[in-house]
């Protein structure tokens, strides 16, 4: 359950090729250690970590600024409900804030490299799981991976019949309604497609199956796997440290 990319070259490659299993670990990982951000310095020292390592480690800087504004306006409500809630107590509220950012912001950059017709590769073959949730799980997302790409087709072809955003704030509202509810059409046109091919090739009721491409593991998978556990340590090396 393979798809082909075009490769690039560089750093980029090599996330590319590392077992989705492997970038999972990291966004996983992060998880846990955001619960042992307790203060603010711990908050602090824990994001200037995390943005040397992913700006040194992803190739695109811009991209990992995208991800860590998404996580901080994440953090940012949490820290104005916090603060709001807790007695305008500035530092429990930053505290709460940077929390949201050192749980969200790694799995956040590494989503976008995990490709899911190889997850389902690496989830069956490696983690031995139920081959009928796995062909689901697979599909699920690569219909999701593919929002994007509807959304804008559908976007160029209302601008070349002449049908783009103009008007007020209720033509574009309606506008944006129009494609949402295209979108959903289209996105459950798509899935039914699938599902009936599904069906057509027995995996309703196959019971031995084979998989496309093998799932190794190799020496680049467990150094990631090994530093996505390292840096979301690094919060509670430092809570156990204080």
């Amino acid at each position: 359950m393979t798809t082909r990319h075009s490769v690039p070259t560089g750093r980029r490659s090599l996330l590319l090729h590392v077992n989705p299993l492997a970038l999972a670990v990291v966004g996983v990982a992060a998880v846990p250690g955001s619960l042992a951000v307790r203060t603010l310095p711990i908050a602090l020292v824990t994001v200037a970590v995390y943005a040397v390592v992913l700006l040194l480690v992803v190739p695109s800087v811009r991209y990992t600024l995208l991800c860590l504004a998404l996580a901080a306006f994440a953090g940012l409500t949490v820290a104005y409900s916090t603060w709001r809630l807790g007695g305008h107590d500035e530092t429990l509220a930053l505290t709460a804030g940077l929390r949201i950012v050192v749980l969200a912001w790694p799995g956040a950059v590494v989503a976008v490299f995990v490709d899911p017709a190889r997850l389902g590769d690496h989830l069956a073959q490696n983690l031995r799981l139920p081959a009928r949730p796995v062909v689901a799980v697979t599909s699920a997302l690569q219909q999701a991976a593919g929002l994007l790409v509807t959304w804008q087709q559908l976007v160029r072809a209302r601008r070349a019949r002449g049908a783009g955003p103009a008007g007020g704030p209720v033509a574009r509202s309606r506008y944006g309604g129009g494609l949402v509810f295209a979108l959903l059409v289209s996105s459950l046109r798509g899935a039914s497609r699938q599902s009936i091919a599904l069906d057509a090739r027995g995996f309703a009721s196959a019971h031995g199956r084979s998989w496309a491409e093998p799932a190794p593991w190799t020496g680049l998978d467990v150094a990631v796997a090994v530093g996505g556990a390292l840096l979301a340590a690094v919060p509670v090396v430092l809570l156990v440290a204080v």
